[in-house]
């Protein structure tokens, strides 16, 4: 059986409602408790799902890496530590970092077919003139990014990469919204001495 916290909604005494916490769901999925695994599922997977979708866009291709997430809750849920944050930060952070391993999948293989296709026709002059200075400014902004602390990338990559605002960054990372626009500050001000960009 599942062991039921009480939260208090609200001040009228019929407007409480009885849930166990995610944390303590995990626990109990991590010795193998189905039920447990089930209300947890029933319980953040409109959440998994919108996040998931908001990275791919695509409904089927999201569905499957909701359904990846899960299956990885299923199997790791013992190395979810409460000290470094809230059950539900870790399980969007997951499911955010299982949607951008897809996107980085499918671009991978785009570029291979690109590659391939390519070979076939003879592009003229301005279409490799364009396909090499977009290069060239890739790479600038790759390496610019490498220079930068690995909090700062992973601003910086939630905010120009996956279209997420201050406050969700936020709770993605389980930090405050302080720390997230002192790291996109810093980090833009590297890049543009990076980049040689003057304002």
């Amino acid at each position: 059986m599942l062991e039921l916290v009480t939260t208090d909604r609200g001040s009228d005494a019929g407007n409480s409602e009885t849930a166990v916490t995610f944390e303590r769901l995990l626990d109990l999925i991590s010795r193998g408790d189905r039920e447990a695994f089930s209300e947890l599922y029933d319980r953040t997977a409109p959440r998994v799902l919108g996040l998931v979708k908001r990275v791919l866009v695509d409904h089927a291709q999201s569905e499957e890496v909701a359904q990846e997430v899960f299956l990885e809750i299923w199997r790791t849920a013992s190395r979810f530590e409460s000290q470094r944050g809230s059950a539900m930060s870790w399980i969007l952070t997951m499911s955010h970092r299982r949607a951008v391993d897809r996107v980085r999948s499918s671009q991978s293989g785009h570029d291979r077919d690109e590659r391939i296709g390519l070979r076939d026709i003879e592009p003229d002059y301005d279409e490799v003139s364009e396909t090499v200075e977009i290069r060239i400014e890739h790479e600038r902004v790759k390496r610019a990014m490498a220079q930068l602390t690995a909090l700062q990338r992973e601003a910086i990559s939630l905010a120009y990469y996956g279209g997420y605002s201050h406050s969700e960054i936020a709770g993605i990372l389980s930090i405050p919204v302080g720390t997230v626009k002192t790291r996109l500050r810093d980090g833009m001000i590297r890049l543009r001495d990076e980049l040689g960009v003057t304002s």
